[in-house]
């Protein structure tokens, strides 16, 4: 636990409960004396699905590096999601992983992994959040407007209403931190101050998900397991997945990009599934017993915001999290994104970052952090011919490179752990040009 240094550093607002906001605000309960948290929606001490998260109800995977980053912050984080019913297995032993026709080789790696629904995850986080001194929740709270200083140079604080009593309330703040996901008033408070906007990089992806709970026997050999079916693109534009969570449920999710639209009602349901590749996802929903009705949800694009390539920002605000940039969902790199812009503000904050100075060098700092997963996802996505926006340089070379490197992770330990380690943000995506793991695929 970090001693406080909050000799010029009082209070931090941050706009946005969800798991961005709350690893946000135990960050900042290092650094300033008071932390107060603002939600738009009611915010229940239990887990649940809020209204402005649809996306939650659908199945998260929590990544290595960011179930790392969160023990740092809360070491008994593992004992509590256990206790909760939530899977604690080998990230590579337990996995039921097909892709490129075959599945990944399965092996002993040594990395823990979770499988439990995202309100469970987000529940335990926000209860060892609130515990902490100095840290307090508004919930039902709107923040309208922020608080500037005189020639908007610095932001001072936020003007937000409180749904329950229309109430208007002023709060003064050292710093502000938007992390209200992709709903974010970033952009218009920033043309209301006289600041331009940062640019967008935005890639068309045409996805939909759609997901059902189901029941579980704790018996079932198959709970000790996570599937999931990657398609190989350009030829297959369809997935799904089955992870076994807390309260004896699998929670069962299916996927399609570019007018392979997941289903919305039950027999197309069943009938998209038992059209996957691999049997595993179908075969959980013939022998389980639905018990949660069909919900879908449309993600058409990835956003990228470059705020790290703007020439002024006002001194006293950040954005991190899905407000900066949201990737593809089917990759599973969100919550362990913002785990990690988390941990490098921290780095800041540490280094007693000048508040003039903190925004240029946060922004520079998580634009590398994001480079990773951005230019991961939107390499895969860049697959399908439908799909539009921004390439990267070199995608489609380095694509076929990869495609070797699926194919030989069905065979080759070696690869599959590489390519493990470099999935889960625990390695660069260079590691897997390291001549030892190019001559493997090449071989394979």
């Amino acid at each position: 636990m970090n001693v406080k240094n909050t000799s010029h550093r009082k209070h931090a607002i941050v706009i946005g409960a969800s798991l961005g906001g709350l690893l946000t605000a135990r960050v900042l309960s290092n650094h300033f004396e008071q932390v107060t948290i603002l939600e738009k929606d009611t915010v229940n001490r239990e887990p649940e699905s809020r209204k402005g998260q649809p996306h939650t109800r659908h199945l998260h995977g929590l990544l290595p590096m960011g179930l790392n980053i969160m023990l740092n912050y809360f070491p008994d984080l593992m004992e509590a999601l256990e206790e909760s019913g939530a899977n604690i297995l080998d990230f590579a032993e337990s996995m039921q992983w097909y892709t490129h026709g075959g599945y990944r080789k399965k092996f002993n790696i040594g990395m823990k992994g979770i499988t439990a629904s995202r309100p469970l995850i987000e529940h335990l986080i926000r209860e060892r959040v609130l515990a902490l001194p100095g840290i307090k929740l508004i919930d039902n709270c709107s923040v309208k407007q922020l608080l500037t200083s005189q020639g908007n140079q610095h932001v001072t604080g936020v003007i937000a209403v409180q749904k329950n009593n229309e109430q208007t309330i002023s709060l003064d703040a050292d710093l502000v931190a938007d992390v209200s996901g992709r709903g974010s008033k970033t952009f218009q408070w920033l043309k209301d101050m006289g600041y331009e906007v940062p640019a967008v990089s935005e890639v068309k992806v045409d996805l939909s998900y759609t997901t059902r709970l189901y029941k579980r026997n704790p018996l079932d050999p198959r709970g000790k397991t996570w599937i999931f079916s990657s398609p190989q693109a350009p030829h297959e534009y369809r997935c799904g997945g089955a992870f076994a969570i807390e309260g004896d449920r699998w929670i069962v999710t299916v996927s399609g990009w570019h007018g392979q639209a997941s289903p919305s009602n039950e027999n197309e349901f069943i009938e998209y599934a038992r059209n996957l590749p691999m049997p595993d996802v179908y075969d959980i929903i013939k022998t389980c017993e639905p018990i949660s009705e069909i919900m879908h949800y449309k993600y058409p694009c990835s956003l990228r915001k470059h705020f790290e390539k703007l020439k002024r920002f006002p001194a006293g605000y950040l954005v991190l999290g899905d407000a900066a940039c949201s990737f593809n969902p089917v990759y599973g790199q969100g919550m362990s994104s913002a785990a990690m812009q988390a941990a490098a503000l921290d780095v800041l904050l540490k280094k007693n970052t000048a508040a003039d100075k903190l925004a240029k060098k946060f922004f520079k700092k998580a634009a590398k952090i994001v480079d990773i997963p951005w230019g991961m996802a939107v390499g895969e996505d860049f697959r399908y011919p439908e799909t539009t926006g921004p390439k990267p340089a070199g995608t489609g070379i380095i694509n076929k490179y990869v495609s070797l490197v699926h194919k030989a992770t069905l065979k080759d330990k070696v690869v599959c752990e590489a390519f493990l380690k470099v999935m889960s943000l625990l390695k660069p995506p260079a590691s897997l040009f390291h001549p030892k793991i190019v001559w493997r695929v090449m071989t394979a």
